[in-house]
């Protein structure tokens, strides 16, 4: 259960602490890379939008070209907006991994450490999968 407590309630018990002055206060550096290579997000992109092709490849017609761009549209822009909030200031040390850095070393996740194979197999299991269900589909409706 929760249980409100009132402004004086609490300024009567909380411990305050001088605040930090701004010119001494300690700047932290923030690590926007997500601690991929490059590659593993253009595989990505590359794969969503290969489904998208084989999507009107197999059910194309001229009232799909309109939908089809817009939802290309909206991959670009989720795998973009994401790149460009990496290069946003104040600029910082943190780099993407190089594939090289990236075969030699891996990744740590929560559950341990990846290698670089198992890592990108996990990135890619989804987009494979859907582009993968994509031609299935797309067999089906020209065999039925």
């Amino acid at each position: 259960m929760s249980k409100h407590f009132d402004r004086q309630l609490v300024a009567d018990q909380a411990i305050v602490h001088e605040s930090l002055q701004a010119a001494g206060k300690p700047t932290r550096e923030t690590d926007r890379t997500f601690e991929l290579p490059p590659i593993a997000y253009k595989a990505t992109v590359g794969l969503y939008l290969g489904f998208l092709a084989v999507m009107f490849a197999g059910f194309g017609n001229p009232g799909l070209a309109i939908p089809m761009a817009i939802f290309a549209l909206f991959i670009v822009a989720g795998f973009g907006l994401p790149m460009i909030w990496t290069k946003m200031q104040p600029e910082n040390r943190s780099k993407p991994l190089t594939w090289g850095k990236f075969a030699n070393e891996g990744i740590a996740t929560l559950t341990g450490r990846l290698s670089a194979g198992e890592a990108m197999a996990q990135v890619l299991v989804l987009p494979v999968l859907i582009v993968c269900w994509g031609l299935v589909v797309v067999v089906i409706a020209a065999l039925v």
